[in-house]
């Protein structure tokens, strides 16, 4: 059996971290305000061990397969999780609500992605794992956007007034990344059909 490296190790701890996360964004109004520094703190440390696993990976040449699945599952569940949990009045960041469509747009692009891979895959017998500039752009404003929201209570005034506009971004982000893909996958399968047979 092949041992973890230290860039999937990082990757799996910070999997493994989403869960106190959500359990502090769950008790964000629960009377403590630690909640929020918590959640924030825990944030923070996941995103630099996402930029360490990278780094490392690289540096150290053990890109693995493994990692490369591993790492965007991870920053899917935490954007999932923390966008569904902003968009409930009992869960949100007092006074830093998210509208109810942006994780059903963050969401829903998520799934039509994976569901259009299943059927690249269901027509030419090939996975189509492709990162996009798109895909990734979308990703870091979605987390961004988090971070945002958590840190909002203690920004000036003046700043907390971009807080719609990470809504806008991010969720313009996730419809043209999903046309990305989709025009990615068509693609790929109209070449695949046009190959000779061998």
């Amino acid at each position: 059996m092949t041992r973890l490296n230290w860039p999937n190790r990082l990757t799996i701890a910070r999997i493994i971290l989403i869960l106190p996360f959500v359990i502090c964004l769950l008790n964000l109004n629960t009377g403590w305000a630690g909640w929020r520094y918590v959640a924030m703190a825990l944030f923070g440390f996941m995103a630099l061990s996402d930029a360490a696993d990278g780094f490392l990976a690289r540096f150290l040449n053990e890109s693995t397969a493994l990692g490369r699945f591993l790492d965007p599952v991870g920053d899917k569940l935490l954007v999932t999780c923390a966008v569904i949990l902003f968009s409930i009045d009992a869960t949100s960041v007092h006074g830093f609500p998210l509208p109810s469509w942006v994780p059903a747009i963050a969401i829903g692009k998520d799934l039509l992605t994976v569901i259009g891979f299943l059927l690249v895959y269901a027509v030419t017998g090939q996975f189509l794992l492709q990162p996009r500039i798109l895909g990734k752009s979308c990703t870091v404003v979605q987390l961004a956007m988090v971070a945002f929201g958590l840190l909002a209570p203690n920004l000036p005034t003046a700043v907390q007034g971009l807080w719609p506009a990470f809504w806008w971004i991010s969720s313009t982000l996730a419809v043209v990344a999903l046309l990305d893909y989709v025009r990615l996958g068509s693609r790929f399968a109209a070449e695949h059909h046009a190959e000779p047979p061998r």
